[in-house]
């Protein structure tokens, strides 16, 4: 009910911010009789965060046409490669007529990011993709709005989102042979799940696992996104935030968790923030600062476009990750495709590369959550293993922005080549057993970076 209250809600006030977009552009306009008003400007200010306010905000794009490769610029062709029920494996194909830039394209790392179904759309990783196109072949999981998702496609679990990575794994490993892989926030969990049922199969694993930012071990320095899984019973969730999408969309009927439940969590956790942001973006209007309005428009354009989850997966989220810890206590079993339990098993990872990523001071995956994995991936050779603490670094600054760059990425890419070709497999076996049981991976040591003024 309270999905259809929202729905109606924003249907009345369509008109409302249609006019206060028309209205802000008429007053900003010096040739128009309403333009040239002595307090224009103000009233197209006013006006124009009206509109911003209360806006629907779609999908954006991940609007990638080009990258510099060493003073190259490579074309970006953006495509679909598979396309299933909830998601969209997406590749970012590169292009250059120059003969030697060609060649080094093609001897490059595949990499598949699994970007995290949590609220925010795949583009929140733009930043991510852009930078590691420059040195990789890059694939992206694309995650669609359960909302647009029919019914007859049926529910999408945690098991789904196992069987899924696992899926898209093998088809980079089909064209490439193999490849390496790049999780960001809550895929964390189920990468780790997907790689080590492969494992426990005996099936080839991707070279190299980079986890960054994610709830791998949730008890860790619990933070508020933790406490409040935690805390509330998986029953509370289930009555409080599960709500079937109105009549109006393809997935008319479906249980899901929200977008705009999700939004109302994820500025409720920094309301002051949110609103010395929207009111420095009215100054910048007012001053002519085109340059800060746009940073702050393009932000948002992100920050505010989310999407329904569907109710299986986020519930079972809650209760395995969350509530249960199922995977750090080893009692977690994943539904296979052809709908066989199989028990998950970090253990049986020995030819896999492992690197984990955690920022200072991120409060969505508290310090040593994303680190824990190696304690349970204890028969990777000591040697495969590396852990990096950013200092200074936010949960978004360890894959976008500055530190990202500067940082993280330089230890990401160095980590990838280093790995990027297989030894035998029994040479890492032979290791692998010498391997003492939960070993400290090599840690990285970094300067605390200063934050940049804003």
């Amino acid at each position: 009910m309270l999905y259809q209250v929202y729905e109606t809600q924003r249907m009345l006030m369509e008109p409302f911010v249609d006019f206060a977009q028309a209205a802000a552009k008429l007053y900003g306009n010096p040739l128009s009789m309403a333009g040239q008003n002595p307090l224009a400007q103000r009233v197209a200010a006013g006006y124009s965060l009206i509109y911003r306010l209360g806006k629907d905000y779609e999908k954006p794009a991940f609007d990638i046409r080009s990258v510099d490769v060493e003073g190259t610029s490579i074309a970006i062709h953006e495509r679909i490669e598979l396309d299933k029920p909830f998601c969209e494996l997406r590749r970012f194909k590169r292009f250059t007529d120059d003969p030697a830039t060609l060649t080094n394209l093609k001897g490059q790392p595949a990499v598949l990011i699994v970007a995290p179904l949590s609220g925010h759309y795949a583009t929140l990783l733009r930043d991510t993709v852009k930078t590691m196109l420059k040195d990789h072949k890059v694939y992206i999981t694309d995650w669609k709005n359960a909302r647009t998702v029919p019914l007859s496609e049926g529910t999408f679990s945690l098991d789904d989102y196992v069987n899924y990575v696992q899926e898209f794994i093998r088809h980079l490993q089909g064209i490439y042979g193999n490849c390496h892989v790049i999780s960001v926030c809550q895929p964390t969990v189920p990468v780790l799940a997907a790689i080590s049922l492969m494992a426990s199969r005996g099936e080839t694993t991707p070279l190299t696992m980079t986890m960054m930012g994610g709830p791998i071990d949730a008890r860790k320095s619990p933070t508020a996104v933790n406490n409040l899984a935690m805390n509330k019973s998986y029953e509370w969730f289930e009555n409080n935030v599960i709500y079937r999408v109105p009549s109006n969309f393809p997935g008319a009927g479906r249980r899901v968790y929200p977008g705009f439940l999700q939004h109302t969590g994820f500025v409720a956790m920094n309301p002051d923030r949110h609103a010395t942001s929207h009111y420095d973006y009215f100054k910048d209007l007012i001053k002519g600062d085109d340059a800060s309005a746009e940073a702050h428009t393009k932000f948002y354009d992100e920050y505010n476009a989310v999407l329904d989850m569907d109710a299986a997966y986020y519930l079972d989220t809650i209760k395995t990750v969350f509530q249960e810890f199922k995977l750090v206590n080893g009692t977690w079993e994943v539904r296979s495709v052809d709908g066989q339990p199989e028990k998950v098993r970090p253990e049986d990872i020995t030819t896999t590369a492992h690197f984990t990523v955690e920022g200072e001071l991120d409060d969505i995956s508290g310090s040593g959550q994303t680190e824990a994995a190696h304690g349970l991936c204890y028969n990777i050779p000591k040697a495969l293993q590396k852990h990096l603490e950013v200092k200074g670094a936010g949960h978004y600054g360890i894959f976008a922005g500055r530190r990202w760059r500067d940082i993280v990425y330089p230890a990401v890419k160095s980590f990838i080549l280093e790995n990027n070709k297989a030894p035998a497999q029994k040479e890492r076996a032979s290791a692998a057993t010498k391997t003492i049981a939960n070993p400290r991976p090599a840690r990285v040591s970094v300067a605390t970076v200063k934050p940049a003024k804003r």
